[in-house]
């Protein structure tokens, strides 16, 4: 390690370590900050008042600076902590009443997150797959329907999570809205940018909130980077790269899935995660685009790679890579990480030959990645104790500055200066699955301001669209409908 490095996972300290890292980057300690205020809100709820919390949030505050001084015994820390308990707590434990359409993958990745917010209440589920309702229902004891009209009159549902397949997003958001209910709909948006403008004059019209969820620009370690870059410590953002290969084309796929009219392949699915990201890195003005996509499995019917050049409005320079056909991943340019993701090489050179020849059963596959499915747990479930960074969907992503470059390492970011490396924590908290909670529960209950706001996922949706118009029109594509990016983080 270099002069100044701090390695989260061994609690080292040199030359002060954690407290001097936190000296040098002020971002760090809002950050802290910030998630004490959050604990604090917990404390307001029943299920947190009590003494063995409070020390259960001394010692994570203690694991966090890496020194026996606790955070919570700060005095300045938990003042400020109090009054934002005082200011925004829920009263008397105030819970989110939230009903989910569309219990599939998607919806067993996210269900862990929703059981771990202690204010987030489920109360209902749709789902045409009786197995799954029955699943959701005995889980959850829970009302379950078959429609999202059913599920949108139930008057108990305050708020509802769309995660039905793509094309669905923009008829059942409207549809929501128009019963007045809140809205949360996964990534992509919309499969055009009619179907975005609609949902976006539906939540208007019955002022009801909208959120654009599921893309990792949620994640703590991509805010923080944002917090570096915007504290101006390393001067001015000069380029933003990021490239993922994943094994996202073996996964089990439906047919709406292996059709492009429908909002498939890596383009539409993968895209937003990348987009959304270095938009809200760079700003969220993006000026043109300039993409290709690239099919070449047989196996497939959908394009499994995308590259693309974006240009914001300021001449920032973002490009963007995802190849999904899972020979190489991109976790093994990590020395922490390995080759594999869903799947080991061989069960992968196995899924290749199926999928080529007809053998393999992807709705029984699919099936067991859905709630009460044999491979939920292992999948979505066992995830035991923090675990180590690796490349994921969204990729290797490195933001360069003036005066130096920020990537992210086992459990925070490198950023690369003058003096060195500096591995910067990220604290400890929410994943990019509880902000998306948060960031409904503030919106709807506290009144706070919607970060991915529609006309936000609308801009997301114009650059995924515009790569693959690109590619097809082989020229550079103009955007219009570009929104900044917010300024709370």
């Amino acid at each position: 390690m270099l002069k100044n490095s701090v390695h989260p996972s061994t609690k080292l300290r040199t030359n002060g370590g954690w407290t001097e890292i936190i000296g040098e980057f002020p971002f760090v300690l809002r950050a802290l900050e910030a998630r004490v205020a959050f604990f604090s809100t917990l404390l307001a709820t029943d299920r947190a008042k009590s003494p063995e919390k409070i020390d259960e949030l001394n010692a994570r505050s203690s694991a966090l600076t890496g020194h026996g001084e606790s955070l919570l015994s700060n005095g300045r820390l938990i003042e400020r902590a109090m009054a934002s308990a005082t200011n925004t707590a829920p009263s008397g434990g105030r819970k989110l009443k939230l009903g989910i359409v569309g219990i599939g993958v998607g919806a067993s990745e996210i269900l862990p997150a929703m059981e771990a917010t202690a204010n987030i209440q489920m109360v209902a589920g749709a789902d045409v797959n009786p197995r799954v309702r029955d699943t959701f229902r005995k889980r959850y004891n829970a009302q379950t329907y078959d429609s999202v009209e059913k599920l949108c009159d139930d008057r108990e549902v305050e708020a509802v999570w769309i995660s039905t397949p793509n094309k669905f997003h923009a008829p059942h958001t409207i549809i929501a809205a128009n019963r007045g209910k809140h809205v949360v709909v996964e990534k992509p948006m919309a499969i055009s940018l009619s179907e975005a403008e609609g949902m976006i004059e539906a939540a208007d019209k019955n002022k009801i909130k909208l959120i654009c969820g599921h893309t990792q620009s949620f994640g703590p370690h991509i805010r923080t980077m944002r917090r570096i870059i915007r504290s101006g410590e390393l001067g001015r953002l000069c380029a933003v790269n990021v490239f993922a290969y994943t094994d996202w084309m073996l996964r089990p796929r439906t047919a709406e899935e292996l059709d492009v009219s429908q909002g498939g392949g890596v383009p539409y699915r993968q895209g937003p995660h990348q987009i959304d990201t270095l938009r809200l890195l760079g700003g969220g003005m993006v000026r043109s685009v300039r993409g290709t996509t690239g099919q070449w499995f047989r196996g497939r019917p959908i394009p499994g790679y995308y590259a693309a050049f974006m240009e914001f409005a300021d001449g920032t320079p973002a490009t963007l890579v995802h190849n999904g056909y899972g020979y190489f991943l991109a976790s093994e340019l990590v020395p922490w990480g390995t080759n594999r993701s869903r799947y080991t090489y061989e069960e992968r050179a196995a899924i290749r030959k199926q999928l080529l020849d007809g053998t393999r059963n992807e709705n029984e596959d699919k099936d067991a990645m859905r709630i009460g499915g044999a491979q939920e747990g292992q999948l979505f479930r066992n995830r035991g104790e923090r675990r180590p960074w690796v490349p994921n969907d969204l990729g290797i992503l490195i933001a360069s500055c003036e005066r130096g470059d920020i990537r992210q390492s086992q459990h925070g970011l490198y950023v690369h200066g003058d003096d060195g490396v500096k591995d910067v924590p990220i604290v400890e908290g929410s994943t990019s699955r509880r902000a998306e909670l948060e960031e409904l529960y503030n919106a709807v209950v506290l009144d706070r301001p919607i970060r991915h706001t529609g006309p936000w996922g609308m801009a997301t949706l114009e650059v995924c669209l515009a790569i693959m118009q690109s590619a097809k029109k082989r020229k550079e594509i103009m955007l219009s409908h570009q929104v900044p990016a917010p300024e709370e983080d």
